[in-house]
């Protein structure tokens, strides 16, 4: 497998890249220039990139293949990873994906955080506004719109993300990819306020368990999930979003479907939390409050959420209120009002493609799980991933 053609490189994952490099079966050289031909037939179209890293690649596939035929064992040998703009290759992410044998591509796009629309739409490139792969009039989602564009798309298979209030979850969810918010902490949040966490975008549910793998400890353990079925409590609002009945109804029947009751126990139970914007815009900078009251709502909604867990392993609930919007952006829409709480708690979420709304509307499916289960998040998103 000395060439690999464009049509065979999109369907190719990370762990399958990883295998064949690490087999001899396949160079770490050969994997990135696939990626690079794929962007250069395809970027054109999606503006995922902002930057393309063709010769800085090549030598570091190099030190990659090199590394492997000295026997060292990466779990992400020769990985091609698109890397969130503004995060760089000295983020502590970006680090742990290198050290795992990821081959660092080009940065992806992100809004132009000045303008408050473009923040909400979509990614910012010089070419123009990053599009949706699976429909140019969308916008993405963001804020990392670049990495889930991209991965969508088939230029690569994964690439980083970070998430203050959904901005993996989101574009995950609207460009039908896998999308990880660590717990907090998993690492150093890029934020002062502590609610922004690296997290990673993958095509499938095992590259998104490699690449957690890779971030998470140094050991590469992600912990065991439960082994009993699950019990989930499913709410379409957590009580203050304005969910759009289409994609309440897409993601509830997802759940029926993906999950038989041998893996996953669904209850309907009335969730009502306390409303995050006031915390939220207080914790960024961007409303002022009290301290106390500030704190008050936190706590508030730590109590919620932990009584939530105390009879439940996991939340689900849709990605987004509503379905991809246009580039003219959401309006009075509230895209962040079923992800911004766990932001604020700390606890890991994922999101899950969906499927589409009988408008043929994509929509994504999020679980929210105890602090430090990723284990019992990445195990419903391989269940789930075998119903696509």
């Amino acid at each position: 497998m000395a060439d690999i053609a464009t049509a065979r490189w999109a369907e190719l994952s990370a762990c399958e890249i990883a295998s064949l490099v690490r087999e001899g079966r396949c160079t770490a050289q050969a994997m990135t220039e696939a990626a690079l031909r794929a962007i250069a037939g395809r970027d054109a179209g999606v503006r995922a990139f902002t930057e393309v890293w063709a010769d800085r690649a090549r030598a570091h596939a190099a030190e990659v293949q090199a590394r492997a035929e000295a026997g060292e064992r990466l779990p992400l040998a020769g990985v091609p990873i698109g890397i969130k703009a503004g995060e760089g290759t000295g983020s502590v992410q970006s680090q742990r994906m290198i050290e795992a044998g990821c081959v660092p591509v080009g940065t992806t796009s992100v809004p132009v955080v000045s303008n408050a629309a473009d923040w909400q739409t979509w990614g910012h490139t010089d070419r123009g506004p990053t599009l949706n792969p699976l429909n140019p009039a969308w916008s993405p989602g963001g804020s990392s719109a670049g990495s889930a564009a991209a991965v969508a798309s088939g230029m690569v298979p994964l690439a980083t993300g970070s998430d203050g209030a959904g901005s993996v979850r989101i574009p995950a969810a609207w460009c039908a990819v896998h999308g990880l918010k660590p717990t907090n902490g998993t690492v150093p949040a890029r934020d002062a306020a502590g609610l922004n966490i690296a997290g990673p975008l993958a095509r499938g549910a095992q590259d998104l368990r490699a690449a957690f793998k890779a971030l998470a400890v140094a050991d590469g353990s992600t912990g065991t999930p439960v082994r009993r079925p699950l019990r989930a409590a499913w709410s379409a609002t957590l009580g203050t979003a304005d969910t759009d009945p289409e994609v309440a109804a897409r993601v509830r029947s997802f759940v029926g479907t993906a999950f038989g009751a041998d893996r996953l126990l669904v209850d309907e139970p009335d969730i009502r939390l306390p409303d995050p914007a006031p915390c939220w815009m207080a914790l960024r900078g961007h409303r002022a409050a009290p301290a106390e009251q500030v704190e008050a709502v936190r706590r508030e909604l730590h109590t919620a959420v932990d009584a939530l867990f105390g009879a439940y392993d996991v939340l689900a609930t849709p990605t987004t209120p509503h379905p991809p919007h246009g580039h003219s952006g959401p309006g009075n829409r509230m895209n962040v009002a079923l992800t911004w709480a766990f932001n604020i708690t700390g606890h890991p979420a994922v999101s899950l493609p969906a499927g589409r709304t009988p408008a043929g509307d994509v929509v994504g499916l999020q679980f929210i799980a105890r602090h430090g289960r990723e284990a019992d998040l990445l195990a419903l998103a391989e269940t789930s991933g075998r119903c696509h």
